[in-house]
């Protein structure tokens, strides 16, 4: 058990001194990063109990090679493979739902996350948080063009969200036992996990830290995956989207209205006047393609709810490597 009460004053939460830490770690084609992180692991987290889980999402070169040696030789490392490539967050989905330890810490291979602040989350759950958020407070390391967008669409999300997601949060967090069956108990299938961390609540820290440079392989997300995945966050935690185009549809109608009955009595008074079929077909072109824009938002949630309805599960387990770790009671 992650926590008990104390017996001199039982309102205080009280942190067992050792917990069991999982590492929820998911990999699609990084064979090059595996022996850096493992090193990492042995240098930085020495004297942590851990339970590794790697999920393989459908990687395609050596890395469940890799993997399978790895986890024959430590007996704190647990494989899971999934049969095909079903994205990020549903690998991080099944490392949460597998996971044993009294906190989890989701945390990429590539090491651009540095393992020894899972100290200082350690520390700050101690003192009774239940997430603690990893904030990238220097992210020189990023490009300038990712550093801007990030920034952007946080300030973007906040504006048009009632949920406030910190600002250079990624996946990187402490999550505790009530945390972790809080977000088990999250069915749908759309998932956008930093909003999902955000959403369950519970008392939060943060622990800022500088964002390294990836020194092994590269990143698997391209713009259009980037682009797509922001779409996700903003349409699953805001319905602002669709209702803007309310506002919008009365905006265009007022004026259009007082048009309408300006050119009525103009043409009762002057008669049918030939010009103006410029102006009038830029108007219906400007109208077709605020409707066509609208017709884009509403089937992007619909595509949504078709995706939810049909109640697929999220990931498909082909294959577990090696005996999770048990905790301890």
């Amino acid at each position: 058990m992650s926590t008990y009460q104390s017996t001199t004053n039982p309102g205080i939460k009280v942190r067992v001194a050792n917990p069991l830490i999982s590492l929820i770690v998911p990999v699609f084609n990084e064979e090059q990063s595996l022996a850096m992180f493992m090193d990492a692991v042995v240098n930085k987290l020495a004297g942590l109990r851990l339970e590794i889980i790697f999920i393989d999402d459908g990687s395609t070169d050596n890395t469940l090679v890799f993997l399978r040696q790895i986890s024959a030789t430590n007996n704190y490392v647990q494989v899971i493979k999934l049969s095909r490539n079903f994205g990020k967050e549903a690998a991080l989905t099944a490392g949460i739902n597998l996971c044993n330890g009294d906190v989890a810490i989701p945390v990429d291979v590539d090491l651009q996350d540095p393992l020894e602040i899972i100290h200082d989350f350690i520390s700050k759950w101690q003192d009774g948080f239940d997430v603690v958020h990893g904030i990238r407070n220097d992210r020189q390391n990023d490009g300038f063009l990712k550093r801007y967008s990030a920034s952007k669409y946080y300030q973007i999300f906040n504006f048009i969200s009632d949920l406030k997601m910190t600002p250079h949060a990624g996946d990187f967090r402490l999550l505790d036992r009530k945390a972790i069956n809080a977000l088990r108990e999250l069915p749908e299938r759309v998932r956008f996990m930093k909003g999902l961390f955000t959403w369950i609540g519970f008392s939060t820290a943060e622990v800022h830290y500088r964002r390294l440079k990836r020194t092994q392989g590269k990143s698997k997300f391209n713009f259009k995956q980037l682009f797509r995945f922001g779409l996700d966050g903003v349409i699953s935690f805001s319905s602002m989207p669709i209702r803007v185009w309310s506002v919008v549809g009365m905006m265009m109608t007022i004026p259009a209205i007082v048009f309408m009955f300006y050119i009525i009595i103009k043409t009762l008074l002057m008669g049918v006047d030939v010009p103006g079929y410029a102006s009038i077909v830029s108007i219906v072109l400007f109208i077709g393609g605020i409707q066509f824009l609208t017709l884009g938002f509403i089937g992007e949630y619909v595509g949504r709810i078709f995706t939810e309805v049909k109640g697929r599960p999220i990931y498909i387990i082909e294959e577990t490597i090696s005996a999770p770790a048990k905790t301890d009671d």
